[in-house]
């Protein structure tokens, strides 16, 4: 009798998922706990769950990992290779460039171990393991010995992940770091033990007019036919231990790494993405979405349009300025072109009105268990929105003006110290004090910051910033312009750029060898950081206690959105913590009369070529390889080159540069992106109009092979034809 209750939960489950079979962001620890791994096989995967995730042995999660700080990569070789996307190590592409080595332009490829190029800054990090600590904090809660709430820590769980890093038999390892996080809006808690190795180089990438072919024109489309890959190397000490960079390190010998199938995919296909999406909201009320069009996506928008305007109007004037703001530009524009698109599919895709009748539902739901804390939850919800979404769009005003937008300014806190050490003539203090000015100053006017580009986002910005924010609202710093400068942001910023102590190295030099109280006192720059930072506190301290109160409500309100739906399982919000998601192949119509397949070819590519738009220009070689079909064994078995592919797969930031996986657990991708019409995605899955985009394994190896002259890459991997 059990048994068959069993199974007849079983195939609850698998009825109720088919529904949605590919959304969810699964965490691999509750694989079986949930049977997501016969939904797994259901949809056409051929491995047990032990050869998915084995927290006593190897398995596919050992070859996944995350790359740098917010992307994914996998492990290509035995000896440390990694896969990722070419925006994933855009950074470091561009930390090498220069006029003379335009890496971003030109491509690289590291002929042989000796020209793999150190990257600093740069990190492979493995989860080394998973652990439940639910109850523990659950005891801690009750006991009184934490307020921690939902997402909302207050610095406990950090602690308390060091301590039990301290009590593990991994304390003291190389590289080895522990990070406590809340899920499921803190209705559980996991601890991760991670391994971090932190000498990375690169070693292939391919010209920006592949890597980045169709730049913002194409981000978040399809059809797509980018070449989003790169490849760097991890290197460990002679035992294969995290060690900083030295020539002496090796390449690590990996305990597990992907093998690569060649057969290509079709329709209807199996594909599982094993990677660290960042950041969703699938449990927002409907006030919650409203607020996130118009107090964060909308004023994101405006000003980071009003940015780029001014940086892509400067990268064009000067090869040295397109180098040394590549990076910020391209990071700038996924995410403006990502709140547009949001904004939009929120609406075509009705997810506003989504969210209303899952409120009705939960309601009734909540009036059925007679849980009055359910049927209160979503009104409390909306009656905290109401009073934080204007500091919210405050917030995201002055987050993208002044933290993510103008880049001058000076270390106000130094500079009150020296003039402390000044008034009391303590000469070793203020040594120090230009000591460490000195490296601010260099920290300030780095390689890759021009002064001029950022005094002109300065003249864009803080006049717009005016517009958006009324004057009680913003830095102290407006006074001053009304006052001294009579409104006029133009002469304002000049005064800051031009006269600064920290403005330019005459000025700097002048000042540390003569170093005056009064002249720290006048300096605008310092005047301007200190109004910044005291805005910045005022804005975190007026949105602390509303933060709590709904992280609390959202811990109650996920807690009854799970139990309304059991017996069907649930996956909680993606965190940058490893999850796996599972679907199949597919193509999409849009809208009424397109259709969309499932992948695109080389011949698409010549199609967009635009040899006067940057964005769309094709390296000759490439050419010269489409029109002599010189595509080796990487073409499909009509002739044609596929570039890219679609998959039903649930991902977000963070997934990028993750492994598109088959059903026998090889590797046929990499992930990228996401497509334009599901760009609500982070917030409410569509199961008709989804899609993860996804560059062919088949693509990367005939450019690393053919274009790159780089087949020693490929043969150290391991590959089914």
């Amino acid at each position: 009798m059990n048994k068959q209750k069993i199974s007849l939960f079983v195939l609850l489950v698998l009825a109720f998922a088919s529904v949605k079979a590919d959304e969810g962001m699964w965490l691999l620890q509750l694989m079986k706990e949930q049977h997501s791994i016969d939904m797994m096989k259901k949809q056409g995967l051929l491995l047990e769950a032990d050869d998915v995730y084995n927290p006593n042995g190897v398995s596919l999660k050992d070859a996944v990992g995350i790359f740098g700080g917010g992307c994914t990569g996998e492990i290509i070789s035995s000896e440390g290779l990694i896969l990722t996307n070419h925006h994933c190590g855009y950074d470091a592409i561009q930390q090498h460039s220069s006029v003379d080595h335009d890496y971003l332009t030109d491509g690289f490829w590291a002929k042989n171990r000796k020209e793999e190029i150190p990257t600093p800054g740069l990190a492979f990090t493995y989860i080394e393991r998973i652990e439940d600590i639910t109850d523990l904090v659950n005891t801690q809660i009750k006991e009184g010995k934490t307020t921690v709430i939902g997402s909302y820590t207050n610095g406990y769980l950090t602690k308390l992940a060091d301590q039990l890093l301290a009590k593990s038999n991994l304390k003291g390892k190389p590289g080895i770091s522990a990070q406590a996080l809340p899920f499921y809006a803190g209705n559980k808690y996991y601890l991760m033990f991670k391994k971090r190795y932190s000498d990375v180089r690169m070693v292939a990438a391919p010209p920006s007019a592949i890597g980045k072919f169709g730049g913002e024109t194409d981000n978040w489309m399809w059809p797509r036919h980018t070449g989003d890959f790169s490849m760097f190397r991890i290197y460990a000490d002679a035992n294969g231990e995290p060690a900083e960079y030295s020539p002496n390190n090796v390449p690590l010998k990996c305990k597990k790494h992907l093998t690569i199938s060649l057969k290509g995919v079709q329709e209807g296909d199996y594909a599982m993405v094993m990677g660290f999406p960042g950041r969703t909201s699938r449990y927002l009320t409907a006030s919650e979405v409203k607020e996130r069009m118009e107090a964060q996506n909308a004023p994101r928008i405006r000003v980071r349009g009003a940015r780029q305007d001014v940086l892509i109007a400067e990268m064009n004037k000067s090869d040295k300025v397109r180098i040394q703001y590549a990076s910020k530009y391209a990071r700038s524009c996924n995410y403006w072109k990502n709140s547009i698109g949001m904004n939009k599919a929120i609406v075509d895709n009705k997810v506003i009105e989504t969210k209303f009748a899952q409120e009705n539902k939960f309601i009734e739901f909540a009036k059925s268990k007679g849980n009055q804390e359910y049927m209160d939850v979503v009104k409390k919800i909306d009656d905290d929105i109401s009073k934080i979404s204007a500091s919210e769009y405050q917030a995201t005003c002055f987050q993208e003006v002044f933290l993510g937008g103008i880049e001058f300014g000076t270390p106000y806190l130094l500079c009150d110290t020296l003039k402390t050490a000044l008034d009391k003539n303590d000469k070793v203090l203020a040594a120090s004090m230009i000591e460490k000015m000195k490296k601010s100053y260099s920290q300030i006017h780095n390689k890759d910051y021009d002064h001029e580009v950022d005094r002109k986002v300065a003249k864009a910005l803080l006049p717009l910033y005016a517009e958006m924010i009324p004057a009680e609202q913003r830095p102290a710093i407006y006074s001053v312009i009304e006052k001294e400068f009579k409104g006029d942001y133009n002469k304002f910023v000049d005064a800051c750029y031009d006269n600064s102590i920290f403005a330019n190295q005459a000025n700097f030099d002048r000042f540390i060898k003569s170093p005056s109280k009064s002249a720290l006192e006048k300096d605008l720059m310092v005047k301007y950081v200190r109004a910044k930072y005291d805005k910045l506190k005022e804005l975190s301290e007026g949105s602390k206690s509303l933060s709590e109160s709904l992280a609390l409500l959202h811990k109650t309100y996920v807690r009854g959105l799970n139990e309304m739906k059991e017996p069907v399982p649930s996956y909680p919000d993606a965190n940058f913590t490893l999850r796996l998601t599972y679907g199949n192949v597919k193509s999409y119509d849009p809208k009424d009369g397109v259709h969309y397949k499932y992948f695109t070819t080389m011949k698409g590519i010549m199609e967009k070529e635009d040899p006067n738009n940057r964005e769309f220009t094709v390296p000759a070689k490439l050419k010269e390889l489409y029109n002599n079909k010189d595509f080796g064994r990487y073409a499909m078995k009509n002739g044609e080159m596929p570039v890219c592919f679609l998959s039903t797969n649930d991902i977000t930031g963070g997934n990028s540069g993750s492994p598109v996986i088959n059903g026998k657990g090889q590797l046929i991708g990499a992930a990228f992106d996401g497509n334009w019409e599901s760009l609500s995605g982070d917030i409410n899955f569509n199961n008709d109009l989804q899609r993860c985009i996804c560059v062919d394994i088949r693509y990367v190896l005939f450019i690393v092979e053919k274009l790159g002259n780089s087949k020693h890459l490929v043969d150290e991997m391991t590959i089914e034809e």
